[in-house]
């Protein structure tokens, strides 16, 4: 049963954390939309890229950050045993989606460095810790 719920952990972590990214990343374009350029569409979304100013990197950031956040909490509180391990597997997960669409969007390397250092391993061992914090088991 250790196993199944360990498994479950990454997959609803994963899922929800997923799912905050999203959230946030769609709540970006609205609030700080890209004049003229249908978010849904990579390849407008990376030629314009080089346009966008400093305030549209603040939901992309906020997005891969507490995505993973959340996701590792919930992967913390889900798992049986070994939660940092699973939070840690989130923020792997969320790390590598982030290497890989910043080689399909460009994004000024500041913004990379900033996201890829602090937004995905750090935040994950914040999730992890919160959430061994509050199932102490």
């Amino acid at each position: 049963m250790k196993i199944v719920r360990n498994i479950l952990a990454v997959i609803v972590g994963w899922a929800i954390g997923s799912a905050v990214n999203m959230g946030l990343i769609n709540a970006g374009h609205s609030v700080f939309p890209l004049e003229g350029v249908d978010p849904s569409d990579m390849e407008a979304l990376a030629a314009a890229m080089p346009n966008a100013s400093a305030e549209h990197f603040i939901f992309p950031f906020l997005a891969h950050a507490l995505g993973t956040l959340v996701g590792a909490l919930i992967a913390a509180l889900i798992a049986a045993t070994h939660k940092m391990k699973f939070a840690y597997a989130i923020g792997a997960l969320f790390l590598i989606g982030g290497i890989m669409v910043s080689f399909m969007i460009p994004s000024p390397t500041w913004f990379i460095v900033l996201d890829i250092a602090l937004a995905y391993i750090p935040m994950a061992w914040i999730g992890g810790k919160i959430g061994m914090s509050i199932n102490k088991t």
